[in-house]
């Protein structure tokens, strides 16, 4: 029977940065459209694989000059290529050994989730979404920070995940029971769209573990995410300033509202921002001019301050004040 351990030093040597093994039990409790179990029924166990998005990715955005090597880099390239390649190998792996492996990639559900028709009463309906943040948790590779964003303590916020759902009964890893998030907020301070509450918070019960993390307003965080805000944005024009303007509660001029837009930002932005509508083109992603500047930056910038984790740098991220528009 293949062992957890060959697993890990198996996957590493393909190229993950980070492995962890849960125990379906774990899932118990799970919504239905979010437990992996509906997927495979007589899974054992969940792999999960975690690759680090490089520092410097967040450098150019950091500096105002390069915007496109994070969304390239630290979100399609290795979310689309280079996730999948390892994926597929550690796959090989437990095949060998005669046991499934339902390989699991972060755009698996980029086709939508919920959406289909269920094939029968007892069953959600097609696709199951993987909830990636609680499934890192359960494979005990660390925890869900006050930002909503995962942390390692060998990463902090910088890294992606992948998944394997297989009938492996392997070794589960305990549950990560240290604390890397001290609830310094942040995060709360520096998001630029508002959307990380400081007061109202969301509590899920994992595997006999209560979670809680901040009620985010995805609809916020999902815009100037990729939009960012206009004065911390070189891409955006006067139409896009009043969507964003009037979506994070700002003073706008509704008489710039592009007739156009119909409520759906993200439809809009692909469609009417040259540089959102490139990235979708050129890598398949969005682009994150905000470069998530709360919940990865200004968390990465504390946790590295404090020596809460492992993967720490000669010089620091932040060297200069951080630029922006005067209007």
């Amino acid at each position: 029977m293949i062992k957890s351990e060959e697993i890990k030093e198996f996957a590493k040597k393909a190229g993950a940065d980070l492995v962890g093994i849960g125990s379906m039990d774990r899932y118990d409790g799970a919504p239905m459209q979010s437990d992996p179990r509906y997927i495979f029924p007589e899974a054992k166990s969940i792999i999960g694989l975690g690759f680090r998005i490089h520092r410097g990715l967040l450098r150019g955005i950091e500096e105002g000059t390069y915007f496109a090597g994070y969304p390239a880099m630290g979100y399609a390239s290795i979310n689309d290529v280079y996730a999948p390649m390892v994926l597929r190998e550690v796959g090989n792996l437990l095949e060998d050994n005669g046991y499934e492996a339902i390989l699991y990639q972060n755009t698996s559900v980029r086709l939508g989730t919920g959406v289909g028709k269920a094939v029968s009463p007892d069953k959600p309906k097609p696709d199951v979404f993987l909830h990636f943040r609680i499934s890192a948790f359960i494979c005990g590779m660390g925890e869900i920070g006050y930002s909503k964003v995962f942390l390692t303590p060998e990463f902090g916020p910088r890294q992606r995940f992948a998944f394997i759902i297989t009938d492996a009964p392997l070794d589960p890893d305990p549950i990560f029971e240290d604390k890397l998030c001290d609830k310094c907020k942040l995060c709360v301070k520096d998001c630029l769209s508002g959307a990380i509450s400081a007061e109202k918070t969301v509590k899920v019960t994992v595997a006999g573990r209560e979670l809680e993390w901040n009620d985010l307003d995805a609809d916020k965080c999902s815009a100037v995410y990729q939009a960012g805000v206009p004065e911390h944005s070189p891409f955006m024009n006067d139409e896009i300033k009043a969507i964003i303007e009037k979506l994070i509660g700002r003073d706008f001029d509704p008489q710039k509202l592009p007739d156009n837009y119909k409520g759906d930002v993200w439809k809009y932005l692909r469609e009417n921002m040259p540089y959102a509508r490139n990235s979708w083109e050129s890598y398949h992603h969005p682009p994150c001019i905000e470069g998530a500047r709360g919940c990865v930056r200004a968390c990465m910038i504390h946790l590295e301050e404090t020596g809460r984790i492992k993967n720490l740098f000669k010089n620091p991220f932040r060297i200069r004040e951080p630029w922006r528009y005067d209007s």
